[in-house]
This record gives structure tokens, C-alpha cells and sequence, in this order.
């Protein structure tokens, strides 16, 4: 197995999807991603980039000093050697860990001590027929799992998916997002209290702050 990857950048920024918002992060953005979500704010990372060893993407981490680490993309699970990175940097490192991704891939190649940050993607999204539902029950009590919401058919379409599932109990926070420009912080926020469903209202911070 090779043991390059494809990275579309790397830089430090606040974490802004996930328990961790707020925080500082490391971020290894990996080129690349399998679905085109109608909303897609990295629409840049789905080509180009530089190649690049584990080793040298590890040793740029560990050299920053933010308080977390996360490897995203595009979709960071299409890289064969993403799982070689990943363990890589739990290893130099006792900071957390995180992968975001879209859901579409079987996320039981992120090794049991990162975080997985999963999106299940809404009908709005144009990209709903992707998920992996299989997912659901690879998910580990750390993880995290995330809806972007449209309008109030994705919120609806969510609740319904989180109650068949018992989503709440495989995973520890879900997290319910209005799409940045399309949906009402203070609408969802009225569902939620209406609903008390088992999650919580997530703004995108990045998004609010301008911040990459």
C-alpha cells in the first residue's frame, strides 16, 4: 500500500462542525470527494492538490499547537492510505483526533480512537441516495453525526430517520445544522423546542465568523 496521500491543503483555523466548535484545530483537508451535495462549500478540494508521504503530513501536524486535530476533505475515507494517516497520528500525538465524513463509505476503517464526525445526508442535498445506512450501526459511542438541513422537509425527514434507528444510542452527540443561506437558525430552533428530539441545535461556526 502506498503510503502518499492526495492533500488539498493543511492549516490551522477553529474546529466549526462537531462537540469540538470552538476550539483550535489542525486541519489535513485530502483531495477528492465521491458525492457533488447541492450545498457544497469545498467544491475546490474535489481536484488538484499535492502528494505527499505520512510521514510528512504527521510531522506538519504534530508541529502545530491547536488543541485538536481533524482530517477532512472532500472525503478523506477514498484515500487507500487514510487509515495509515490516521493511525499515524494517534500515535505522535495525545490530542483528539477527528475524521469528518460524508457517510457514503463504510467508516469502519477509522481506526477505533479518532472520532468520526459523519454527515447523513438530507433530501435537499441531492445526495440522500448515498448514505450508507450500514453505518448506522458501525458508529462508535464517541462518534458524532450531523444532518445539514434545508428546510423543514430534511428536519422532518431527519427525526424520522433518528427515531427508526435509535440513532441517540449509538453515538454520542447528534448534531442538527441549518445549511448556511437556506434555512433559519431561529426555525429550527422553534422545531426543536416544539419536537425535543434527542439532539442539538448546531450552528456552523466557521460560516458565522468568515473564518476558513
Amino acid at each position: 500500500m502506498s503510503n502518499k496521500l492526495t492533500v488539498y491543503e493543511m492549516f490551522e483555523s477553529i474546529q466549526g462542525e462537531s462537540s469540538f466548535a470552538g476550539k483550535t484545530c489542525f486541519f489535513v483537508r485530502l483531495t477528492g470527494c465521491n458525492l457533488r451535495c447541492r450545498y457544497c462549500d469545498t467544491i475546490a478540494a474535489y481536484y488538484g492538490g499535492t502528494d505527499l508521504t505520512v510521514d510528512q503530513i504527521v510531522k506538519k501536524a504534530i508541529a502545530s499547537k491547536a488543541e485538536i486535530i481533524e482530517i477532512t476533505g472532500g472525503e478523506p475515507l477514498m484515500q487507500k492510505a487514510f487509515p495509515e494517516l490516521a493511525k499515524a497520528l494517534l500515535g505522535k500525538c495525545s490530542r483528539p483526533v477527528l475524521v469528518e465524513t460524508n457517510g457514503s463509505l463504510d467508516i469502519s476503517v477509522i481506526p477505533a480512537k479518532a472520532i468520526a464526525i459523519m454527515d447523513i445526508k438530507c433530501p435537499s442535498s441531492c445526495e440522500s441516495a448515498s448514505n450508507d445506512l450500514e453505518n448506522i450501526v458501525r458508529l462508535r459511542k464517541h462518534d458524532e453525526v450531523k444532518f445539514v438541513l434545508s428546510d423543514g422537509y430534511d428536519y422532518e425527514w431527519a427525526l424520522d430517520l433518528i427515531k427508526t434507528t435509535e440513532l441517540q444510542l449509538r453515538c454520542k452527540y447528534i448534531h442538527l445544522s441549518p445549511a448556511d443561506g437556506q434555512l433559519d437558525p431561529d426555525e429550527l430552533a422553534d422545531w426543536i423546542k416544539r419536537d425535543k428530539p434527542p439532539a442539538r441545535l448546531h450552528l456552523q461556526l466557521h460560516k458565522i465568523m468568515k473564518v476558513k
